[in-house]
């Protein structure tokens, strides 16, 4: 208890500080001169207004009301705190908000209203129908938010969804569908016991119902215990649906043979000795919060193959409705769904369940660095800062409102949808489309030269599930399998991946001897060649591409640069291959900007600019865009006659002379660059439209620091470094590197050369 006070301070602050709350509003467009007012107000805006009283379908197209979500609450029943009322249940709101935002981009407003009276509480809601394109109700007391969220439904043409209700039954129900594969039972021979008969429990027992579980085996107890047929003290309808034909009255006389427990009640509702009258393997889903109804380690000193569910963090498998509201609006705002039906929580819960038996994401991973993320009874539900929830889910969901007719806005191809759902968390899928489509004709093998990093084995996986080139992995087959098997990752030595071990491999001699062939002339003995081929898999790796054995080395995700060029340009340096520079991909809010050339060359001369740019231009086009380059330079078009200005002035009169099909300008400062009309004030003839794509730079140091400023402070994502000039045969990457990066990078790497000359 005694972090209770600090962890409490910490939360007040987050909410504090560095201003008030957790939301703002944000303007979309430009609003910085008298022609963008005129346009967003008076008089422009009236055009948008009379194309909305034409076709009312037309406001998703010129309002964000299509994605656009209300949170309405009037605080009677926040969950952990019981009912404190609307404007005291406004931070929860707030935060329901601000989760929206970040797994699924959908914009909120929350409200909370000081009425209690449900009928009237859905007369304001329906009333703010022409706002929203859906309301997500919020912690809302039973049985008021089963009357709410009916008259809603009946009177509003968008989706209304009780998340409380919906949200948790969609999430116990891909957690319980896992569970019983793992238990190996089925739904329709499981008894269930649950205690709690307010809007969640009954939810979640309807939906298990849907999901096939028989009526009659379901057992539902209150706080007044078991309710049965003719039970008058504290009933409505919707627990009256559960009421069994039963002398039985209390949870220990029903608790026996239970295979699942399903408590959404209060703390210690069930003890050690009711999990000891339940069914061989029981699933105990204890989701009282903030404690549970009964702790796991009590409940496995009777029953250690127990599988259970909480709703705390700090235990496996937590019940978390983030794993579900948001990629479930995600779909039905899509697609413009009327509603919200069974068929597309049914397709929620479907995606949620199979993403948990699918390899755990390396972003997953990377969020919950120690948690065992191996599909099994300690992982039936995916974590929610996986990224790949908004793609399998809300495409599902917006699969499943077009076959049931309630899309008014079908999407024809959903298979570009989830790929541009995916591109909303993995900034680079859009842009890297391109490359992995050239990377997918013709297989490719791509060896790793740091094979034990679980960077590399997580890229490996990936590579396996979404191209078709083999990865081969450097390093100590013990360790590479031990580490397989912590990360549960679906690798098998031999059967989707090769290994070459440097501490005993076949190939040896064969190395070594090569090695030593290709240096014997720059001071390499064979004892030197040996040592290196024990412990140098940079080496190794380029051998390996040199003796044909491999098609292209990635390594870099350790050490220094240049020390990696080092052993790639003496291998690999030859037949006409030459390090040229080394261009990144920095993907930003409004685009991707490359810089070059952060690495290879510290001080280029005028010629070696000329391969930067050359070298920049041809592998910006694989990524499907046209280089704008600039030359970037302290001096402005001729202002300064030494520094880096001539360098940049030189470059660009050799490659005027050289005549080339790509845009280029400069020198340029890098503001003028950016900024097509400050450009076009300080030099109205220069030959550039638009901002420029590519900064090349005179200095490694300054390319560099570029690149980096944009990555830790711009929220830049970065592709590369790509290695230009060694015909796609190595690349460097740098230690800040992600899995994604290097599948990434996998994929540039695995690009036939024929493809980008």
């Amino acid at each position: 208890m005694s972090d209770q006070p600090s962890l409490r301070q910490a939360a007040l602050d987050y909410h504090e500080f560095p201003k008030p709350g957790k939301l703002e509003i944000r303007a979309t467009k430009p609003m910085a001169n008298g022609r963008d007012l005129a346009r967003a107000y008076s008089p422009g805006v009236a055009e948008a207004c009379l194309e909305i009283k034409d076709d009312p379908a037309n406001a998703s197209r010129f309002t964000a009301r299509g994605n656009l979500v209300g949170v309405v609450s009037n605080g009677s029943a926040v969950l952990g705190l019981g009912n404190i009322g609307a404007l005291a249940s406004k931070p929860v709101m707030e935060g329901k908000a601000v989760l929206f935002k970040k797994f699924a981009s959908i914009d909120c407003f929350d409200i909370e209203v000081n009425e209690t009276d449900p009928e009237k509480l859905a007369d304001i809601v329906c009333a703010l129908e022409p706002t929203f394109g859906a309301i997500n109700l919020e912690d809302i007391k039973a049985p008021d938010c089963f009357i709410v969220e009916k008259l809603c439904r009946e009177r509003m043409n968008i989706p209304v969804f009780h998340d409380d209700q919906h949200g948790t039954a969609i999430v116990v129900g891909a957690a319980v569908k896992n569970a019983l594969h793992v238990a190996g039972k089925a739904f329709e021979d499981i008894k269930i016991v649950s205690t709690g008969g307010g809007a969640a429990g009954i939810a979640c027992l309807n939906m298990l119902l849907k999901m096939g579980v028989k009526r009659e085996n379901v057992w539902l107890c209150d706080i007044h215990g078991l309710v049965f047929e003719g039970r008058e003290v504290d009933m409505n309808p919707a627990k009256a649906a559960f009421a069994q034909a039963s002398d039985k009255r209390t949870l220990d006389d029903v608790i026996d043979d239970a295979d699942l427990f399903l408590g959404l009640s209060g703390p210690g509702v069930l003890k050690p000795e009711h999990v000891a009258k339940m069914a061989k393997r029981p699933i105990i889903f204890a989701l009282a919060n903030p404690t549970p109804e009964i702790l796991p380690d009590l409940c496995r000193e009777v029953a250690p193959d127990a599988i259970i569910a909480t709703g705390r963090s700090d235990f496996p498998n937590q019940v978390n409705n983030v794993l579900c509201f948001p990629f479930i609006f995600r779909g039905a705002l899509d697609v413009g769904a009327t509603t919200i039906n069974d068929e597309m929580e049914l397709a929620c819960i479907d995606g949620i369940a199979a993403l948990a038996r699918a390899t755990t994401s390396a972003e997953a991973a990377a969020a919950y660095q120690g948690e065992q993320l191996t599909f099994g009874a300690d992982y039936l539900i995916p974590k929610p800062f996986d990224p790949r929830l908004v793609g399998v889910v809300s495409s599902a969901v917006a699969r499943a409102a077009m076959e049931t007719g309630v899309a008014t806005r079908p999407i024809e191809d959903l298979e570009a949808y989830k790929v541009k759902l995916d591109g909303s968390v993995f900034k680079s899928a859009l842009l890297m489309r391109p490359v992995f489509e050239a990377a997918r004709a013709k297989t490719r093998r791509i060896v790793f030269a740091e094979g034990e990093d679980e960077r590399v084995l997580r890229a490996a996986q990936a590579m396996i599930e979404e191209t078709t080139e083999t990865p081969i992995l450097i390093g100590r087959p013990e360790v590479i399998e031990a580490r397989i098997e912590r990360a549960g990752l679906n690798l098998e030595l031999g059967k989707n991946f090769e290994l070459v071990n440097p501490e005993n491999d076949p190939r040896y001699r064969d190395y070594w001897e090569t090695y030593h062939e290709l240096m014997c002339r720059r001071g390499v003995s064979p004892d030197i060649a040996r040592a290196v081929m024990r412990t140098n898999t940079t080496a190794i790796g380029a051998v390996m591409v040199h003796r044909d054995e491999a098609d292209s080395l990635i390594c870099g995700t350790f050490g220094e640069f240049r020390w990696h060029l080092n052993y790639v340009t003496q291998v690999l340096g030859r037949e006409g291959h030459n390090p040229v520079g080394a261009l990144s991909m920095m993907i930003l809010e409004d685009g991707p900007l490359f810089i070059a050339d952060t690495q290879v060359h510290l001080h280029p001369e005028p010629d070696k600019i000329v391969e930067i740019a050359v070298g920049a231009a041809r592998h910006v086009r694989r990524f499907g865009i046209e280089p704008r380059i600039a030359f970037c330079s302290q001096s402005q078009f001729g202002n300064q006659g030494d520094g880096s200005g001539w360098r940049m002035r030189e470059a660009v009169r050799l490659l005027d002379a050289q005549g080339h099909d790509f845009c280029y300008e400069g020198e340029m400062n890098v503001d003028t660059a950016l900024d097509p009309q400050l450009r076009a004030r300080q030099f109205p003839a220069n030959r550039m439209e638009g901002a420029a794509n590519v900064l090349v730079f005179a200095h490694a140091d300054a390319a560099s620091g570029v690149r980096n400023i944009l990555k830790m402070k711009g929220g830049g994502l970065e592709v590369g470094p790509i290695l230009m000039g060694m015909g796609n045969r190595a690349h460097i990457v740098s230690p800040s590197i992600t899995a994604r990066g290097l599948l990434n990078m996998s994929a540039v790497a695995g690009t036939p050369v024929t493809h980008y000359g």
